[in-house]
């Protein structure tokens, strides 16, 4: 009869074998795909619409797996996005955030202009549309403050003939003839120039930034100087193509104040130069 401890072995020594295989071991890493990692959290900002988050993934992305068939298609994704942001600041009507968005848009997807065509058409309408009703608006002002100022000349101009009428009705009548004395013509007050001047520079510098508000403004009182002194202009300017910006308010401001006034205008390009306007009065003899 063998010992009991040489019989108990084998079944020792299954046991042990039968619990080396049933626990886990804590060492055991479940390897991950940080590739699926970083896609998924990609779809999670483009879905959440964080598109500069989603930008910025992709730009990773596109470091890490620049041969990845997927990028285009992300890509194309962050496109719309931009789209479909621009074309929502755009019905809110802000035309910079949806210019801004357009551009980002245009940025991820070079090569397929077309995508962008209906965004680029609208804001340039709106744009259109904006300016024009800038102008219109500027212009009912201008005639306005032009109907205002002649209705309280008019009034001062009847006062003062109602005075003149109270006054000779109270004086004597005299044997002598009266003559009326001539009225001098009033002496225009210049705004910009030097009337006493050869010539009076005016710089352009809102023409540099574009700042048209500013130069529609300025263009007023310069308009105002060259009825009053009959001055010719010369128009200083960088590039040839902002001469005929530059003439066309000017010369609409000028047929406001005067519809029979012929403006004398020229040209001179100094692309070193702050753009100018040079006004020489004509003097008369």
């Amino acid at each position: 009869m063998k010992p009991f401890a040489t019989r108990c072995l084998p079944i020792v020594a299954i046991s042990l074998l039968l619990a080396a295989c049933q626990s886990p071991s804590n060492n055991t890493v479940v390897p991950t795909d940080e590739l699926i990692t970083a896609f998924r959290q990609l779809d999670q900002s483009l879905a959440s619409g964080q598109l500069s988050e989603a930008e910025s993934q992709l730009g990773a992305l596109q470091q890490r797996a620049a041969g990845d068939t997927r990028l285009e298609q992300y890509q194309r994704q962050l496109a719309e996005a931009y789209l479909q942001q621009g074309q929502n600041a755009l019905q809110q009507g802000d035309l910079d955030s949806a210019a801004k968005a357009l551009s980002r848009a245009r940025g991820f997807m070079p090569q397929a202009p077309a995508l962008t065509t209906g965004l680029d058409s609208a804001i340039a309408q709106a744009r259109t549309a904006e300016l024009s009703a800038a102008e219109q608006a500027r212009s009912r002002a201008a005639q306005a403050a032009a109907s205002d100022a002649a209705a309280r000349s008019e009034q001062a101009r009847q006062q003062r003939l109602a005075a003149e009428r109270q006054a000779a009705a109270s004086q004597p009548p005299s044997t002598a003839p009266t003559t009326t004395p001539a009225v001098p013509p009033s002496t225009p007050v210049a705004r910009l120039i030097d009337p006493a001047a050869s010539s009076s520079a005016i710089p352009l510098p809102m023409l540099d930034t574009q700042d048209n508000e500013r130069l529609r403004s300025l263009l007023d009182a310069v308009a105002a100087d060259v009825v009053a002194f009959n001055c010719a202009v010369r128009i200083e300017v960088r590039q040839a193509k902002d001469f005929p910006w530059v003439a066309a308010l000017l010369s609409a401001r000028i047929k406001k104040i005067d519809p029979n006034f012929s403006p004398r205008l020229s040209q001179l390009i100094k692309p070193g130069q702050v753009p100018r306007l040079l006004l020489s009065p004509q003097h008369k003899g």
